[in-house]
């Protein structure tokens, strides 16, 4: 007998619809030492107890020792030159192999660096399908302080996440979702199993003749569940019970501060970025201290603003573990030369001798 698409099938209202995996506030009790204050992401933060932080001595400073300007000779900058001209390929190497070369002007560009080794703790609520594991509850005694759980450090000014689960902070409960049934309710098919046929609408037929995608019946199984009106549940897996902790997560973060002078208006900064330099001073304790008396007081300045800066910024909130400060001269060398009586020039910079220029004497591809 054709349906008439009303008689979608049965459900059964024991069966709980799919609920938020997160479960619900009260859900769980507070473990003492693990309330926290909310961090950027909503987890709890916990700041460092105050002996964990290190304390910066008064009116304390650094010393740089003097540095040597470097300079390029004009075999070094038409080598940087071709070389450069080589990765272009509308370049011709003519000019750069018969230019002449007018001056060769050194610039003293430093870069500062400035590191800030950190770590800091947060916590969440995790659970897992409870399987007959261990469930290590207060019954075992009492959860560590956040910042009284070892660990194992890792090489200094590297960043890294490492995980663990909190002594004596578990407990098994019934899955909130499921109700420890280990089903769900299917939200295709609203827990019937069957769903209404798309082609007749439900009538059974269409065209004035039996529906042959539900043979007349007006509805079809559902292929989400399979036709059980129920699934199993995303949450526990199905065994009806959850394992809660709480897990601590150990962030060590390398945060770097650099800072370049602008002093030369017709280079840009940005390509200071892809070179290195000659690192002629590195200090390197648990704490720095502002840079004093070097050539450049602009240095000094960002050294004592920066040093500054990390202290109030991350002590608040994290243990700083180490300090670096590095001072690297980075070569810089204005180029300029004449080729078939017209002017040009280029810029010589890094440790790599990598070149950049805004013009050059001919784009053609014949060399």
């Amino acid at each position: 007998m054709e349906g008439t698409g009303e008689d979608l099938g049965t459900f059964d209202p024991n069966i709980p619809e799919e609920r938020p995996s997160a479960p619900p506030p009260g859900w769980l009790e507070d473990i003492h030492g693990y309330q926290g204050h909310k961090g950027g992401d909503g987890t709890p933060l916990y700041p460092p107890p105050p002996a964990y932080n290190p304390q910066p001595e008064q009116n304390r400073n650094t010393v740089v020792p003097d540095v040597r300007v470097p300079s390029v000779s004009e075999d070094e900058a038409r080598d940087a030159l071709l070389k450069f001209v080589e990765s272009k390929w509308r370049y011709s190497a003519k000019p750069a192999r018969n230019l002449t070369f007018k001056e060769l002007r050194p610039a003293t560009v430093y870069r500062y660096r400035l590191e800030t080794f950190t770590e800091t703790r947060t916590s969440g609520w995790h659970f897992e399908p409870y399987n007959n594991q261990l469930v290590d509850g207060p019954q075992y005694g009492v959860s560590p302080l956040p910042w009284d759980i070892p660990v194992v450090l890792p090489p200094r000014f590297t960043d890294q996440v490492q995980k663990i689960r909190v002594p004596h902070s578990s407990v098994m409960k019934p899955c909130h979702v499921c109700c420890g049934i280990g089903r769900t309710r299917c939200s295709a098919c609203f827990g019937r199993g069957q769903k209404r046929c798309t082609f007749c609408h439900g009538h059974g037929r269409s065209r004035n003749k039996r529906c042959t995608s539900c043979q007349g019946r007006g509805h079809r199984r559902c292929l989400s569940c399979h036709g059980h009106g129920h699934k199993t549940c995303k949450v526990c897996h199905g065994v009806g019970n959850l394992l809660h902790f709480i897990q601590l997560t150990v962030t060590w973060t390398n945060n770097v501060a650099v800072f370049i002078p602008d002093r030369q208006p017709d280079f840009p900064d940005e390509k200071f970025q892809q070179v290195s330099g000659d690192a002629f001073f590195v200090d390197e304790s648990v704490l720095v201290y502002p840079i004093q008396g070097f050539p450049d007081q602009e240095i000094c300045d960002v050294s004592t603003r920066l040093i500054n800066e990390h202290l109030n910024r991350f002590s608040s909130t994290s243990r700083i573990l180490q300090q670096r400060q590095t001072i690297e001269l980075v070569p810089l060398t204005h180029a300029h030369y004449a080729y078939n009586g017209k002017d040009y020039s280029f810029f010589i910079y890094g440790t790599e001798n990598k070149v950049f220029t805004v013009k050059y004497p001919s784009s053609c591809c014949v060399l």
